[in-house]
């Protein structure tokens, strides 16, 4: 006997509720590409993206989405995604799956 076959004999009036799915973030696309950046600060490499034209939030929470995906450390700062590590290649995947036209700087 599973949870949920307790959990009816314990509420037999219950109804089941639908599980509800997340729906997808709603992110402006622009048509300028996006600059993804490499550089070395303190010794230590952190790629750059740079060029959003869009609301300082969603910038924020595409942020949030590259940390998350890539499992690494970042920041948002000066309308700029920092991310610790030089991940160019998985960075611009992710941005082009997403729909956005993504441009190599440096290197």
């Amino acid at each position: 006997m599973d949870l949920k076959d307790q959990l009816k004999n314990l509420f037999p009036e219950h109804e089941e509720t639908p599980e509800i799915k997340e729906e997808a973030s709603n992110i402006w696309l622009q048509d300028d590409p996006l600059l993804c950046k490499y550089e070395k600060r303190k010794g230590k490499p952190i790629t750059i993206i740079d060029g959003y034209t869009g609301a300082t939030s969603d910038f924020k929470t595409l942020a949030k989405e590259i940390k998350q995906t890539l499992s690494v450390g970042g920041s948002f700062k000066d309308d700029k995604i920092i991310i610790q590590g030089d991940y160019r290649d998985k960075i611009m995947e992710i941005l082009k799956d997403k729909g956005f036209n993504v441009k190599r700087v440096g290197g």
